[in-house]
């Protein structure tokens, strides 16, 4: 009877049973801690590509076949008058038209034509920022708003907004418990007013 009572009144070892019940749970919160880490920075990534991105468009030649969508209602139009109020909106990239290549390319992968940040010297792409984008994850798409003036010699002032598309999360350590390897990321937009959209400085 004394023996019984000495072993239910024995605690040794609870605290080594308390470990192995909390260490899961401390080792499941520091990986999704990393993994959300990781997460947030390569939507952070993906937003600032998409902005250097815009940037470059805005000074760039169009990356558009043509631009005759935004002249076809001006013929009747005097020089110098405002822009028509109605919007026309033509895209390219993912999910719609092919882009010029070349420009499409010099976007990407920046004047080097190489995903590398570190080489000096040259106009960064995008891929530079996040070398997971690549032309197949890029919209790009040039909207006329009624901005500037008819015959304008820098070329019309478009809204360019770059985004996105179907970029996706590959999880680290947590795939086979959510059951799920990858997530798409939400889509980013970054929109820009165009300046003389010309990559040597001679109008469109």
């Amino acid at each position: 009877m004394v023996r019984r009572r000495r072993s239910l009144a024995d605690d040794s070892g609870a605290v080594l049973i308390e470990g192995l019940l909390v260490v899961p749970i401390l080792m499941l919160v520091m990986a999704a801690m990393v993994e959300l880490g990781f997460l947030m920075f390569q939507w952070n990534q993906t937003v600032k590509a998409m902005q250097i991105g815009a940037r470059q468009l805005a000074v760039s030649d169009p990356i558009l076949a043509n631009l005759d969508a935004f002249a076809e209602d001006l013929g009747d139009i005097d020089a110098g008058r405002p822009m028509p109020a109605a919007i026309v909106t033509v895209s390219c990239g993912a999910g719609a038209a092919a882009c010029d290549a070349d420009g499409m390319g010099r976007l990407i992968e920046g004047s080097d034509g190489v995903c590398d940040p570190d080489l000096a010297g040259s106009v960064s792409g995008m891929c530079d920022f996040f070398p997971v984008i690549s032309a197949d994850n890029v919209r790009v798409t040039y909207e006329r708003a009624g901005l500037g003036y008819v015959g304008r010699p820098a070329g019309p002032v478009l809204t360019i907004r770059v985004e996105s598309v179907g970029l996706t999360f590959d999880f680290l350590m947590l795939d086979a418990l959510i059951g799920a390897n990858v997530i798409t990321m939400p889509a980013h937009a970054v929109t820009i007013t165009s300046e003389d959209l010309s990559s040597v400085g001679t109008p469109p």
